[in-house]
């Protein structure tokens, strides 16, 4: 099977090689993002991406506050880890993209086909989500992964449901996604997600595909933008994003 080229990859090899060069030493700081992202004629986020990548090999380290140090230098043959890294994993801004797109437009044609057993389940599952906080169990998102998977079954469309349940499944064997999610230490955001998760549900309530679609959108922004906010070491207030606003190509139909 083709595996499409990803871009955080391309620069993440760039990055290495710098380092197998020796432009770059054990011990040395790396340039700022924003600078790096000049050089290389990319976007922050893909930036971040590559440097995920180097540091689930082991070769840099990210100290909050402080920057990008390089720890290790890469060896001329992958190991078998990193050739699965490669050949799997997906860049956790990228996956957020495609969810940001496929799923708000489920949530807007399941605005249209949902019935009374579906607002039943989905309010069951609210409240298994809720009861997952007040238990302080963060590091469950089941309820989570349930609600937006009920949503696309939600269409009567197997295939949509289909394709929700594999990004998911590439969400949680993800490396990357993994690593980033460590660094995350204030959980408080789950709370601010579950209220976003109401807004969806009353929007499917009312019937109302537009705002369906508009809080779908704007709950996966709010979920980069903490993502964001995490990732970039050398500013952890940066606010980071993959589209400025909602197209209205996108919410206006």
């Amino acid at each position: 099977m083709h595996i499409p080229s990803r871009l955080y990859r391309e620069i993440g090899n760039k990055l290495k090689l710098l380092l197998r060069n020796e432009t770059y030493k054990i011990g040395d700081k790396l340039p700022p993002e924003r600078d790096l992202a000049e050089a290389f004629d990319v976007s922050r986020t893909v930036i971040r991406e590559a440097l995920i990548m180097l540091e689930l090999e082991n070769l840099v380290i990210a100290k909050k506050g402080s920057g990008v140090y390089v720890i290790g230098l890469p060896v001329e043959v992958l190991s078998e880890k990193d050739k699965k890294i490669e050949e799997d994993d997906f860049g956790p801004f990228e996956l957020l993209q495609a969810r940001q797109l496929i799923e708000s437009n489920i949530a807007a044609f399941a605005a249209s086909q949902i019935v009374k057993a579906d607002i039943v389940e989905l309010k069951a599952i609210l409240h298994q989500e809720r009861q997952i906080l007040e238990q302080g169990l963060l590091d469950d998102y089941s309820a989570d992964e349930m609600f937006h998977i009920t949503i696309a079954k939600a269409t009567k469309n197997s295939v949509l449901e289909g394709l929700l349940a594999d990004l998911w499944q590439k969400r949680s064997i993800s490396k990357m996604w993994e690593q980033l999610h460590s660094r995350i230490t204030d959980h408080s955001y789950r709370k601010k997600w579950l209220y976003d998760h109401e807004k969806i549900l009353q929007a499917l309530q009312f019937k109302d595909a537009m705002a369906a679609r508009r809080a779908m959108w704007q709950h996966l922004e709010n979920v980069k933008q903490k993502l964001m906010e995490v990732s970039d070491s050398e500013d952890p207030n940066f606010d980071g994003y993959l589209f400025n606003s909602i197209p209205d190509a996108i919410v206006n139909q």
